[in-house]
């Protein structure tokens, strides 16, 4: 029995556009010319999906991957053979062997990673590459900068790991005048200058996008791939990458004054004509986009969807299974037609 379900039973379907996600890389590249241009595809690629993402960026020129966990990098490793995968945490004396067989470099965060991977080496006789990770201000992995420094001071131990790259982490990017920016691009232009010689490595998505010269040699964008905003409140250059529908399980029509979903939150104010779909918070759709009935709602409007070219309100809460929308603005003859409501995509922010 295939595990993929027939689109001819599913009631939802997501559409993954991989031109797009290489047309963002490339887009991504422009930003910082001189430097290369990696991908972070932990995450199952942000739910795009690690295997067919990383493999149309190999093919496209992408050279660097990183992944959150070994498992991730070894999946990695089977669709971009003569890549460089980067692992970002998780490194153990009980998996390093498995770093090495599949040519994984691990992202070494404290000195006890250090001494692991050191080990690990040793024992083996072969000395693999890895990235060494500097905290620069967002005090969630990484060498501190004393650390950092009595690392570089011992050079046979530094000797030992093999670094290929170093490389640190934007906390504050997301806002470009936040001066977080500065404070950690000088930490981390301090250690560069006491580990000459390796790649840096600093700007994530938001920092390719926010400032100029944070791209060093090579840059780690993540979000902007696949079409989401990394700038705050600023809608980017990207591509759109997916597209969530629904199937129109049932058009039907109610009155005026009567209510609609759970809690009979939404009141309808006109006679209506309501598309109830097949997806629903089991499927990812957030209960907190409901048309009605949650406290969200005080502060924004709910969500939309997308339908013969027009946009249409959902109304009362979200299901586990299904959503609501008003049609009622959708001619009969066009929503007979219609099989599925777009929840999110090219037409769907």
């Amino acid at each position: 029995m295939s595990k993929v379900a027939s689109p001819l039973v599913a009631t939802s379907r997501l559409t993954i556009d991989l031109g797009s996600i290489v047309r963002n890389w490339k887009l991504l590249g422009l930003f910082t010319p001189d430097a290369a241009t990696g991908a972070a595809v932990k995450a199952n690629a942000y739910g795009m999906g690690l295997e067919p993402v990383t493999a149309a960026l190999d093919s496209a020129g992408c050279r660097h991957f990183f992944v959150a966990t070994p498992g991730e990098g070894i999946r990695t490793r089977k669709v971009a053979a003569n890549a460089e995968i980067f692992v970002l945490g998780g490194l153990t004396r009980e998996n390093a062997a498995f770093y090495q067989e599949a040519g994984l470099i691990p992202v070494l965060n404290d000195p006890g990673e250090i001494e692991i991977w050191a080990e690990r080496c040793r024992q083996t006789g072969n000395r693999k590459p890895c990235a060494l990770h500097f905290d620069t201000g967002m005090n969630r992995l990484g060498l501190s900068e004393s650390q950092a420094l009595q690392l570089a001071a011992d050079k046979v131990r530094l000797h030992s790991v093999s670094p290929v790259l170093i490389m640190s982490h934007l906390a504050c990017a997301d806002d470009p005048q936040h001066p977080m920016i500065d404070r950690q691009k000088q930490a981390f232009d301090r250690l560069r200058a006491v580990f000459p010689g390796f790649m840096g490595s600093l700007a994530n998505s938001a920092g390719i996008l926010a400032q100029e010269g944070l791209g060093y040699d090579l840059t780690r964008p993540g979000i902007a791939l696949y079409g989401a905003e990394a700038i705050d409140s600023t809608v980017g250059p990207m591509d759109s990458v997916a597209t969530f529908e629904a199937r129109i399980l049932q058009v039907r029509h109610a009155k005026k004054g009567e209510t609609v979903g759970y809690g009979a939150t939404h009141v309808l104010a006109r006679d209506s004509v309501i598309a109830t779909v097949g997806a629903g918070y089991g499927d990812g759709v957030p209960r907190a986009a409901s048309g009605d009935g949650v406290p969200l709602r005080a502060q924004f409007p709910g969500a939309v969807g997308h339908v013969c070219d027009k946009d249409v309100p959902m109304i009362g809460r979200v299901s586990m299974d299904s959503c609501m929308f008003d049609v009622t603005d959708i001619p009969a003859a066009q929503l007979e037609k219609a099989e599925w409501i777009e929840l999110f995509g090219e037409n769907v922010a």
